[in-house]
């Protein structure tokens, strides 16, 4: 995975080029110290991955990221910053950030979100095979519709913080070969289905599991902070039985014993949000 970075600050570019480097989290491609970094140049290295700050002296990363998607920079962004206001992080968020690495830098954390970035990217790449693969075995929907829904499934997956996971890759396998069968889960179950698509199905439906559980951890956070939320509101009910949801909720405030998932339920839930989400 090929990083590049963009930091004003030389000390804390060469921090994270150690912790790149020590941690063989990948290969450093360049960088851009003085805060006004050539875009043109950051385009030609073509990174997997750009570690970007926040305030700047001349334009701030939030704009340059959306530039550099502008002109169809396809990397990765993880945006670090002290800031903490929410408008300013809703901002990034929209302008296409993954992931935020607080100052003053932790090695673990640090660690960790680029490990998930590059699963992430491992994810969609397997998914590409996967596409490839099942559109040399059997007739696929209409290239438009069968790609947006692929898109809608990956976007809901990275919505719940599930993205990074291990699992994510099987759930997208998954969904694909029930989308391209035009199968409910129902119809062939949970097991046969990891049977059909791994030699080690067990394996399979355990990655799945806890990636699944990993979500209903997320939602059920994004529950208790906004009750409202758009994606709560959407998601709970169509991916969990809100009963586990609401669980899941007690537990984080300290009570209970937390949620269990149906992966039968997720699955299906998930076939409804590759056509509507």
């Amino acid at each position: 995975m090929k990083i590049y970075i963009i930091e004003d600050d030389p000390s804390v570019v060469g921090v994270l080029e150690d912790i790149v480097e020590s941690n063989h989290l990948g290969r450093l491609c360049g960088e851009s110290s003085d805060g006004d970094p050539d875009l043109g140049r950051v385009l030609a290295v073509n990174p997997d991955l750009i570690l970007i700050d926040l305030l700047m002296p001349r334009k701030d990363g939030v704009q340059i990221v959306r530039e550099l998607k502008q002109m169809g920079c396809t990397a990765k962004f993880i945006m670090i910053s002290q800031v903490s206001a929410k408008s300013m992080i809703a901002k990034a968020y929209q302008a296409g950030v993954e992931f935020f690495i607080s100052k003053p830098l932790n090695l673990i954390e640090i660690r960790q979100v680029i490990t998930n970035v590059q699963r992430q990217i491992e994810n969609e790449r397997a998914l590409e095979t996967i596409r490839g693969v099942f559109s040399q075995q059997q007739a696929a929907p209409a290239p438009e519709g069968r790609e947006v829904q692929c898109r809608r499934i990956q976007y809901a997956l990275s919505q719940l913080g599930m993205a990074g996971e291990k699992g994510a890759k099987d759930i997208m396998e998954m969904c694909m070969y029930l989308l391209d069968h035009n199968l409910e889960v129902s119809q062939i179950g949970v097991g046969s289905l990891c049977t059909q698509l791994s030699s080690s199905p067990k394996s399979m439906e355990q990655r799945v599991r806890r990636t699944v559980e990993r979500g209903l951890r997320s939602l059920a956070s994004l529950g208790l902070e906004d009750y409202g939320n758009e994606l709560f509101t959407r998601c709970a009910s169509v991916l969990y039985p809100f009963s586990e949801v609401r669980a899941e909720m007690d537990h984080i405030r300290g009570r209970g014993e937390g949620g269990k998932v149906n992966l039968k339920k997720f699955l299906d839930g998930m076939l409804i949000l590759a056509e509507e989400f």
